[in-house]
């Protein structure tokens, strides 16, 4: 088995992210290794012609930095590390990955397919196609598992 430093859980506070953090968890516990969680923040794209989207409230970093902050895994001896940024989802968890030498990407999926896959594409899809290091996804939620409190009230992105 590879060794296991740095795993790497890029986050977009969905129930599969959810999953996708328990095992990410579970896999820095036992293989002693540090844990970064990130979100990123896509940038808002503007449309003019049949109408505009409106930016993201003014607060939006903020609140998404501390539902960020929120994210502690259950056993403290772990090591983890907070990062927040802007941009193309996938660039930045390739960059991030790369900059921190992660060993391992565990990321939650929506697992869309046909029409609403190629129309929306799939971030997982495209950093487990680029990637330098394994990605582990995660779709559907373990069997018999248990929703954590901490993520409560928490919207995907």
């Amino acid at each position: 088995m590879l060794p296991i430093h740095t795993i790497l859980h890029p986050t977009d506070f969905s129930e599969q992210s959810e999953f996708a953090f328990r095992l990410a968890c579970t896999f820095a516990r036992d293989c002693g290794a540090r844990l970064i969680l990130m979100h990123v923040a896509p940038v808002p794209v503007l449309v003019y012609g049949e109408g505009v989207v409106p930016p993201q409230p003014e607060d939006y970093r903020e609140q998404m930095e501390e539902e960020l902050h929120r994210l502690v895994p259950p056993d403290p001896s772990i090591p983890v590390e907070h990062r927040f940024r802007e941009g193309d989802p996938v660039a930045e968890i390739l960059e991030a990955a790369e900059e921190t030498g992660a060993d391992l990407i565990v990321m939650g999926t929506h697992g869309r397919t046909g029409l609403s896959r190629l129309l929306m594409g799939s971030v997982a899809e495209q950093v487990v196609r680029r990637a330098s290091c394994p990605v582990l996804t995660v779709r559907t939620p373990f069997p018999h598992a248990e929703r954590s409190p901490q993520f409560e009230g928490a919207v995907a992105v």
